[in-house]
């Protein structure tokens, strides 16, 4: 008999839902199936502008938004098994990540905001749901993130060698696996955020396919060092940033007004490739290193990716056993499995809680 887990999340991206089916019956956990749940364009419009509003979003507007994204989770929840040939009574938990709407890591009460009621999603599925995974951690000093270290443990780690992954969503993190067992991890930066959203404000386009467009370019150097100034690069780990701090905003302080928009492009690709490559040569020089998320599917990424890394050449976690679109949605249900079993779901070496804790809450279907 399977034990099977779903795991849910949308990224800084805001443009749907991933979903993995995650069969935990044997040995190694094993993908069952995938599903990529669009949001419509007036939800992803309007996320997008509650998170541009640095935290003003109307309560109105965050507890409609709750709602909407709660029925997409569950919407993408139900249509994965309906793929995989699945009963919703034969899946253990949902583990749901929700939607970022706010990150505050550094204020003097830590807080986040991910919304997606898993409440609401598991009265919609009929399936327990396991959501709000950060809180509890930033309630014990963490920063709430990056949780990716721990799932990135039970999927990639090996006893005979440190590896090193970096998921590129939004914003980029690095998670070092020592062979003895041993995590640590943390933002490095952006990821694709910044390149989403100047693609969007130049060319009405939700990205840049493949990086054809920063490959048209040429990088600013001048901008770049400025760029890479900010402080948040040199700060000491434990950290997370998020959109709330890497956006457009902060870019147009650095003055990119006189600067050819593939050019900028060109550059933002290079603060990237720069950011992650100083990360790894810093916490984990040599060690073999795979990319997953949105990010290893950009060539363009990829190959200054590897011009800039001083150890092996980068590749997906595809050559490690699981596609790179899907790995953030199978931790999260491996999370969910932890939060079931009691086990940890957090490092405090990592986010720098004071203590390893179960992460989330256990919601009930009515």
């Amino acid at each position: 008999m399977r034990t099977l887990y779903i795991g849910l999340i949308s990224g800084t991206s805001m443009d749907g839902v991933d979903a993995a089916l995650v069969d935990c019956s044997g040995a190694e956990p094993r993908l069952a199936g995938t599903h990529k749940g669009e949001y419509s364009e007036e939800l992803a419009a309007r996320l997008r502008t509650a998170a541009r509003s640095k935290g003003r979003c109307a309560l109105a507007e965050a507890a409609a938004l709750d709602a909407e994204v709660a029925a997409a989770f569950a919407e993408t929840a139900l249509a994965l098994l309906d793929a995989a040939g699945c009963d919703p009574a034969e899946v253990e938990a949902i583990g749901s990540h929700g939607q970022t709407l706010w990150h505050a890591p550094d204020a003097r009460l830590p807080h986040t905001v991910q919304i997606g009621s898993p409440a609401r999603v598991a009265a919609l599925t009929g399936m327990i749901t396991v959501g709000e995974f950060r809180s509890a951690d930033m309630a014990l000093g963490g920063q709430g993130a990056p949780l990716a270290p721990v799932f990135h443990k039970w999927l990639f780690g090996h006893p005979q060698e440190t590896r090193a992954v970096v998921n590129i969503g939004g914003i980029a993190n690095l998670s070092v696996l020592a062979a003895d067992g041993d995590v640590a991890g943390y933002d490095t930066g952006p990821g694709n955020t910044l390149l989403d959203a100047w693609a969007r404000t130049c060319r009405g386009e939700s990205y840049d396919r493949d990086g054809q467009w920063a490959r048209s370019g040429k990088v600013n150097a001048e901008l770049l060092t400025r760029l890479l100034s900010d402080e948040y690069f040199s700060a000491p780990a434990p950290k997370s940033t998020g959109p709330e701090h890497f956006n457009l905003h902060w870019l147009e302080r650095a003055g990119i007004s006189d600067k050819a928009p593939e050019d900028v492009q060109a550059t933002l690709a290079e603060l990237t490739a720069v950011g992650i490559a100083d990360a790894v040569d810093l916490s984990c020089a040599g060690a073999a290193l795979a990319v997953c998320g949105g990010g290893a599917s950009n060539s363009f990424l990829m190959e200054r990716l590897a011009a800039r890394c001083s150890g092996p050449r980068p590749v997906t976690t595809a050559e490690w056993g699981v596609h790179p679109d899907w790995v953030e949605a199978a931790g999260f249900a491996l999370l969910a499995r932890a939060r079931l079993l009691g086990e940890p779901g957090n490092d405090p070496a990592v986010t720098g809680a004071s203590t390893a804790i179960p992460l989330g809450g256990v919601f009930l279907p009515s």
